[in-house]
C-alpha cells in the first residue's frame, strides 16, 4: 500500500502529483464498475425484467412492476450512506471504498444467476428485490468514499476537475452497461437474448470487480482525513450523521435539492426513455440502445470539461446552467423521441445528457465542499443519497403511470422541468466554494 508520509510534528505531508492521479484513478475506476452494476439493472429493467420476472402483465404494467424493483435499490441507498458514512468519518475512507465495491460486485453477479418466473414462480422477483436492496445499500456508501478520496487528495484549484473525473466514472459505467447490452441484443435473436443473453453483462461484472479491488487496495488513506483525526479531540463526532444534521441542516437540504433535478432528469431521459422508445413507439432494442450509448459517451466526455469550467468560473453558474438547460430541453426531448427518427432520437439524447453533465460533473466537489472533514462523508452521503428516494427511484414509475393515464408526454416534461427548477434555485442559494482549501472550509464549521 502506498503511504502518505508525515513530518516529525505529525502533520500530513502534501500528496505528490502521482498520488493525486492514483487517488482519482482508483476512485473513478471503482465508481465506473459500481455504476455499471447499478445502471445495468435499470437498463435490464426497461428491456428484460418485465418479461423475465413479470411475464403475466401487459407490457407497460410489467415495466412498472420491473421499475418498482428498480426503485427498491434507491430506497436502500440512504441506509448505506448513513452506515458507511458513520464508519467512514470514524475510521477512514479507504476501507469503505474497498468494502462497498465487493458488496456491489457480489450482488450484481448473483442477479445474473437468478432463476426466472417461469422456473420458480413468485420466488424469482422476491430474490431479485432482495439482491437489489443489497446492491443499493452498497452504492449508498460507495459514492461518499469515492468522491472524498478524489477531492480530498486534490489541490483546491483543481478539485472540481478531479471530482468531475470521478463522476465521469459513473458516466463511463453507463456506457459500458449500455454497450454490452447493445452488443448482446445485436448478435442474438430476441428469444436467446431473453433466455440467457441478458445474464452475460451481470456475470461479466466479476472480472471488472477484480480489477477495481486490485486498484483500490493499493491506495493510502485520505491525507485530509488523517490530518483531521490528529487534530480532533478524543471522542469528537461519535455520531457524525447526527452531527451533520445538527451542524449543517441547510447544507444537507441544499445538497439534496441540487441532486433532485440531476437525478430525476437522468432516469427520465435514459431508463424511462428506453421503455417509451421500445414499448410505446416500437423502436428496436438495438436502435434504442445505440442512441442511449451515443448520449452516454458524450455525457462521460463532457463531464470533466464542465467540472474544469467550475474551477474557473465557479460551481454555481455551471450547475445553474445545467439545471436550466435540461429543464427547458424537457419540452423538446419527448417530441423528438416521438418522431421515431433515429438521428433525431440520438440528437435529443446527446443534447440532453451533455446538459445534464453540467450538473453531474461539478456535483461531487460541490456537495463535498458543503461539509467539514470530520462529518463530510456522512453529510455528503445524506445530501446525495436521500433525494433519490423521491427522485430517480420512482421517476420511471411515476412517468409510466402518467403516460398510461394521459397518453401524453407533456405532463412528464412538466414533471422533469419542475425538479430541475428546484435544482436551479438551490444552485443560486448555495455558497460558492470553488478554490477554497479544506482548511478554510473546516474553519467555517
Amino acid at each position: 500500500m502506498t503511504a502518505v508520509t508525515a513530518d516529525p510534528a505529525g502533520a500530513i505531508a502534501e500528496p505528490t502529483p502521482a498520488l493525486r492521479r492514483k487517488a482519482v484513478f482508483a476512485s473513478a475506476i471503482g465508481t465506473t464498475i459500481e455504476w455499471y452494476d447499478f445502471l445495468l439493472y435499470g437498463t435490464a429493467a426497461a428491456l428484460v425484467f418485465n418479461k423475465v420476472f413479470f411475464p403475466s402483465a401487459d407490457p407497460l404494467t410489467g415495466a412498472m412492476l420491473a421499475f418498482s424493483t428498480y426503485a427498491v435499490g434507491f430506497m436502500a441507498r440512504p441506509f448505506g450512506g448513513v452506515i458507511f458514512g458513520h464508519f467512514g468519518d470514524r475510521i477512514g475512507r479507504r476501507q469503505l471504498l474497498i468494502l462497498t465495491l465487493m458488496v456491489m460486485g457480489a450482488t450484481t453477479f448473483a442477479i445474473g444467476l437468478l432463476p426466472t418466473f417461469d422456473q420458480v414462480g413468485i420466488a424469482a422477483p422476491i430474490m431479485l428485490i432482495g439482491l437489489r436492496l443489497i446492491q443499493g445499500f452498497g452504492l449508498g456508501g460507495e459514492w461518499g468514499a469515492a468522491i472524498l478520496m478524489a477531492t480530498e487528495y486534490s489541490e483546491p484549484a483543481k478539485r472540481g476537475l478531479w471530482g468531475g473525473l470521478m463522476q465521469a466514472g459513473g458516466g463511463l459505467g453507463n456506457v459500458l452497461a449500455t454497450a454490452i447490452l447493445a452488443i448482446m441484443a445485436a448478435v442474438q435473436t430476441p428469444h436467446d437474448f431473453l433466455a440467457w443473453g441478458w445474464r452475460v453483462p451481470f456475470l461479466v461484472s466479476a472480472i471488472l470487480i477484480g480489477i477495481g479491488w486490485w486498484v483500490r487496495l493499493s491506495l493510502a488513506e485520505s491525507p485530509v482525513f488523517e490530518a483531521a483525526v490528529r487534530k480532533a479531540e478524543d471522542g469528537a463526532h461519535k455520531a457524525p450523521v447526527i452531527q451533520a444534521i445538527r451542524a449543517r441542516p441547510t447544507q444537507v437540504l441544499l445538497g439534496g435539492g441540487l441532486k433532485l433535478g440531476e437525478n430525476v432528469s437522468f432516469y427520465l431521459m435514459t431508463t424511462f426513455g428506453i421503455t417509451y422508445l421500445t414499448n410505446v413507439l416500437g423502436m428496436t432494442r438495438s436502435q434504442t440502445l445505440n442512441s442511449i450509448l451515443a448520449g452516454s459517451i458524450c455525457a462521460a466526455l463532457s463531464m470533466p470539461l464542465w467540472s474544469a469550467l467550475s474551477d474557473r468560473i465557479g460551481r454555481k453558474p455551471v450547475y445553474a446552467f445545467g439545471a436550466a438547460g435540461v429543464g427547458l430541453w424537457a419540452f423538446a426531448f419527448y417530441p423528438l423521441l416521438s418522431t421515431r427518427e433515429p438521428m433525431l432520437i440520438t440528437g435529443a439524447l446527446v443534447a440532453g445528457l451533455i446538459m445534464h453533465s453540467a450538473m453531474n460533473g461539478p456535483q461531487g466537489a460541490m456537495i463535498a465542499e458543503l461539509f467539514p472533514t470530520r462529518i463530510r462523508y456522512s453529510g455528503a452521503s445524506l445530501a446525495y443519497q436521500v433525494t433519490p428516494i423521491i427522485g430517480g427511484s420512482w421517476a420511471p414509475v411515476i412517468s409510466l403511470a402518467i403516460f398510461k393515464a394521459t397518453k401524453s408526454t407533456g405532463p412528464i416534461s412538466i414533471y422533469l422541468a419542475a425538479t430541475c427548477a428546484v435544482s436551479f434555485i438551490c444552485a443560486l442559494l448555495v455558497k460558492e466554494t470553488k478554490g477554497l482549501s479544506w482548511a478554510e472550509i473546516d474553519a467555517e464549521a
